[in-house]
């Protein structure tokens, strides 16, 4: 990696100059925020029922008292043995953030198609205490485009807005909802690289002098592990054990 080296000077001057780039790319970020909210909403027609910790619930009931609801679709369908490294990645950065969401008028749920038990077990594994429920018996992963049949996978369909084809069962996506006069309403959908923005670590990785340092990766996920799965992990668990 070869970089300029240059004094101070020089280097407060690149720095105010790159700066601005900074202020337009956040103003435009702001505008476009603005326009994703004043996208049109959909009222929400079918009766979804979840299995969730608390028992039967409803799309309606799992804004728990708020106006709005921000789901997200995780990878882990019925049978799997765990979740997906990627959805495990971003969901990490869950929990921190449902406290403050609430504070907002925001209520956050993660939903999976896999049955409760196993996604309970999962949870387990990974420490998390965010709520996460389960569709497994109805068409709400399937209608937000984040669950598909063998046939589907086969033929391909409709995921991030286009048909092409679909390398598994289970993809990754958010969805956020309102609740207006007594009706539910989707508002946006999001996919694929439209999730980075959940992800707190890459935002920390993009201040960093190398980046995300991914471009020499078969895909640019393939580092990401389970948090108890990295070699560091392994070694403080197995230190733990000893001790």
């Amino acid at each position: 990696m070869q970089h300029a080296i240059v004094s101070q000077g020089e280097w407060l001057a690149a720095r105010k100059a790159f700066l601005a780039k900074e202020k337009e790319f956040s103003k435009a970020r702001d505008a476009l925020s603005a326009a994703r909210r004043a996208l049109p909403w959909v009222k929400v027609e079918k009766n979804y029922v979840f299995d969730g910790p608390q028992g039967k619930e409803t799309l309606a009931d799992l804004f728990g008292g708020k106006s709005q609801l921000i789901v997200y679709h995780f990878m882990l369908g019925p049978g799997w043995k765990a979740g997906c490294p990627s959805c495990s990645f971003l969901a990490d950065h869950f929990d921190g953030a449902v406290i403050h969401l609430a504070q907002r008028d925001v209520s956050f749920v993660v939903i999976s198609r896999a049955p409760l038990a196993e996604i309970e077990v999962y949870q387990k594994r990974m420490g998390w205490k965010f709520k996460w429920v389960s569709s497994y018996g109805n068409d709400f992963n399937h209608d937000f485009h984040v669950s598909f049949s063998k046939d589907e996978v086969a033929d391909g369909a409709e995921y991030n807005y286009a048909k092409g084809k679909i390398p598994s069962e289970e993809l990754p996506g958010l969805s956020a909802f309102i609740k207006d006069g007594g009706s539910v309403f989707h508002t946006y959908s999001s996919y694929a690289r439209g999730l980075d923005t959940l992800v707190g670590t890459y935002n920390f990785l993009d201040l960093a002098p190398k980046g995300r340092d991914e471009e020499a990766l078969p895909w640019t996920m393939a580092w990401v592990r389970r948090h108890d799965e990295y070699e560091a992990a392994a070694q403080s668990c197995c230190h733990a054990a000893k001790s």
